[in-house]
């Protein structure tokens, strides 16, 4: 989530800070171009343990645990991490399908 973005809380939920977990909350997008959608996200805060670095991600998937989207959220970093290396040191644009035999041809 960018900062500056303005939201309103509508409901709070339990977290685990044992999990690296901050926050865990039910939000409503305010301002001009939002209100158009009318949109409940959830916001989920996650500290990593080892930088200290701080995440919010907003989701609107309402039923999984707090601490298992930020996990699919460090995750899916990961990936987009590995294919940001593959174009820059393989010198390749696009990739011609989306099978695991196509990616790995």
């Amino acid at each position: 989530m960018k900062r500056g973005i303005p939201f309103r809380v509508i409901q709070l939920k339990r977290i685990c800070r044992a999990k690296g977990l901050t926050s865990d909350q039910i939000i409503r997008l305010e301002g001009a171009k939002a209100k158009r959608y009318g949109l409940r996200l959830r916001r989920v805060g996650y500290r990593e343990p080892e930088t200290g670095t701080h995440y919010v991600f907003l989701t609107n998937e309402p039923d999984l645990a707090a601490s298992r989207i930020a996990q699919v959220y460090r995750d899916r970093w990961q990936i987009e991490l590995s294919f940001k290396w593959i174009k820059q040191n393989l010198k390749i644009k696009s990739f011609l399908g989306r099978s695991r035999n196509a990616v790995l041809s």
